[in-house]
């Protein structure tokens, strides 16, 4: 089972190498200072249609420019954002928030996952891009991802596995990411999170998470994948260039 990594606000919702520690990233998390975020919507009352418990949709978002944020293009759907309107848009780095006003500029991709590049009514002056990877990531190699779980920055070492080769998942960056026994790391908040390789480079996008719910002494309990598979859905960052040329 696929679910969203998005985090929507509410009842918690959802739609979502090895088997030793993945170990300390390749890369220092230190020097993508200020180039990582937390991206909340909060909705109004006529945002929130039938669901009226829904307070806003949460994401993670990283910098293509001081005014120009990337993340997972069903990130943005879930907000309510659009191509002309501007919305307000929280943006948080560590302890600093501030709100700006957002719209999308474009969406590039043409699988069913996709990204969505944000752009800001205004520069973040402590912004600080990071260089996209040209060439496609090769099995096993090392990563890390710098995402916001429940809104909070944490960085995870993992490994590139494979591409989707069929289906939803035809051409999609398959990662493993996990922390000690800890299969689930990579969840709530973290779609739109950027896997960087270790030169420091944004190779791919987090979209999806796989997982499934079994029944345990009548309780239900949510588990990922076996070690070894993978268990987290990347959209790979080159569809930025390639929207780009063909535009």
């Amino acid at each position: 089972m696929q679910g969203r990594a998005d985090h929507l606000l509410f009842v918690s919702f959802l739609l979502f190498a090895t088997t030793q520690h993945a170990g300390a990233a390749c890369v220092d998390p230190a020097q993508f200072t200020h180039s990582t975020v937390s991206i909340m919507r909060h909705f109004d009352d006529a945002d929130r249609d039938a669901r009226p418990n829904l307070i806003g949709v949460r994401g993670t978002g990283w910098f293509l420019s001081p005014t120009t944020i990337v993340t997972a293009e069903h990130v943005t759907a879930g907000m309510k954002l659009s191509t002309e309107e501007w919305k307000s848009l929280e943006i948080a780095d560590g302890e600093n928030s501030h709100s700006i006003a957002a719209r999308i500029q474009r969406v590039a991709g043409v699988q069913a996952e996709k990204l969505a590049v944000i752009e800001l009514e205004h520069a973040v002056t402590a912004a600080r891009s990071v260089t996209i990877r040209r060439k496609p990531l090769v099995p096993d190699e090392q990563v890390m991802t710098l995402a916001y779980p429940a809104g909070r920055l944490h960085p995870v070492g993992g490994r590139f596995v494979r591409f989707g080769d069929d289906g939803k998942l035809a051409g999609m960056a398959l990662l493993e990411f996990y922390e000690g026994e800890n299969r689930l790391v990579i969840d709530h908040g973290a779609s739109g999170a950027p896997v960087i390789d270790c030169d420091g480079r944004v190779a791919a996008v987090i979209s999806n998470v796989f997982t499934q719910n079994i029944v345990w002494a009548s309780h239900q309990i949510r588990i990922s994948t076996a070690w070894g598979m993978p268990n987290v859905v990347s959209v790979p960052v080159q569809v930025l260039d390639e929207f780009a040329q063909s535009n």
